[in-house]
């Protein structure tokens, strides 16, 4: 395999973007950083919408290949770091995904003649609330920025294709229930106690597991919090379980939605102000490897393709019309764990896999 030429030690990158702070809605630190990198290449034109960066290559390619990554971590768990150790680099967003920030910056700096043109994108806000994601800005501020043929989302997957993703939805059961003294419970109804055949359906729910183009994607359902409760003498007259489904993505958020509303059968009383709410959702997306670039990355990855568990803005490209999988550097497993950490093994897979299909195409 051609390898991309390079003398940057992607580990020592790494470490440094982990020092700069970018907890979700603080990732500006970190956007100045990576727009002063990009702008050091005359062959790229970087543009900046908030915090998020975007920097093209123009050289007049057949394909364009759009090639992404967020900036923004989970909150801190005293993980911050960063510690380089066992040939390692352990701390806060090590693996999700400063680790594959890097290779983009690495990439982009060492790609002045790639085989396809290559829009980097690094965006803010991915750990929070969907309507907040940075990509989606880019897509309602400026979607000229991110027409391309296929994309890459750079989330940690061990230097594997993970494909498409699952669907999530988020949702609140609220139940009602009677206040009354805990001394004389018969006197009204426990909404806590309501929960719990509701709870019961939750727990024993087995989902499906569903093949497609040869990657499993197995459904989850899970439940995520209680709360309920007036004061320590009171029966309770409201409880709220919030559960969050993930899907296979031959269903869309409507179907899963159904899904949801169909584990209150028998349970809901009206009269008590039971009812479904819906907090967020997001369909997933599907395979997408027939396209020529995905597929060669497959080819070069030497690993059969896997499905990606989990939500990422694959959905978000494939969305607007753009095939895309997951590829990058780290343990997906270590992402928002307490040892987040991303190899220097890793890194350096991940630069060579990405780097030779920038280089070379399909």
């Amino acid at each position: 395999m051609t390898r991309v030429r390079s003398n940057a030690d992607l580990l020592a990158s790494t470490a440094q973007l982990v020092a700069i702070p970018s907890v979700s809605r603080h990732e500006s630190g970190l956007a100045d950083h990576v727009a002063r990198e990009l702008a050091r290449h005359p062959w790229l034109e970087v543009t900046r919408v908030g915090d998020n960066v975007v920097a093209r290559t123009a050289a007049g390619r057949e394909r364009r290949l759009v090639v992404a990554g967020h900036l923004d971590t989970v909150p801190s768990a005293g993980d911050d770091g960063p510690r380089v150790e066992d040939d390692a680099v352990w701390g806060l967003g090590a693996c999700d995904m400063k680790g594959g920030v890097a290779v983009i910056l690495d990439l982009a700096a060492t790609c002045a003649e790639p085989a396809v043109d290559v829009t980097w994108c690094l965006y803010a806000r991915e750990e929070v609330g969907r309507e907040e994601n940075g990509l989606l800005e880019l897509w309602r501020e400026r979607p000229d920025l991110l027409v391309a043929d296929a994309a890459v989302v750079c989330e940690p997957t061990d230097s594997h294709v993970e494909a498409g993703c699952q669907g999530s939805v988020r949702a609140e059961f609220h139940l009602g229930g009677i206040r009354a003294h805990v001394a004389r419970p018969f006197t009204g109804r426990n909404a806590i106690h309501r929960l719990a055949p509701l709870l019961e359906r939750v727990a024993s729910w087995r989902g499906r597991t569903v093949e497609i183009d040869g990657c499993e994607y197995a459904e989850q359902l899970q439940a995520v919090s209680v709360s309920g409760g007036v004061a320590g003498n009171v029966v309770p007259d409201h409880a709220v379980l919030t559960v969050n489904h993930r899907f296979a993505p031959d269903h869309d958020a409507s179907a899963a939605r159904r899904l949801l509303l169909d584990l209150t059968d028998g349970l809901f009383d009206e009269a008590l102000g039971d009812h479904l709410a819906f907090v967020d959702w997001a369909d997933g997306a599907p395979p997408a490897l027939g396209h020529p670039l995905l597929a060669a990355l497959v080819e070069r990855s030497g690993h059969r393709p896997r499905a990606k568990l989990g939500w990422t803005d694959v959905a978000t490209m494939w969305a607007h019309g753009i095939p895309a999988t997951n590829f990058g550097p780290g343990d997906p497993q270590l992402a928002h764990h307490p040892d987040e950490h991303v190899t220097r093994a890793s890194l350096e897979r991940s630069r060579e896999v990405l780097g030779g299909l920038i280089a070379h195409g399909a």
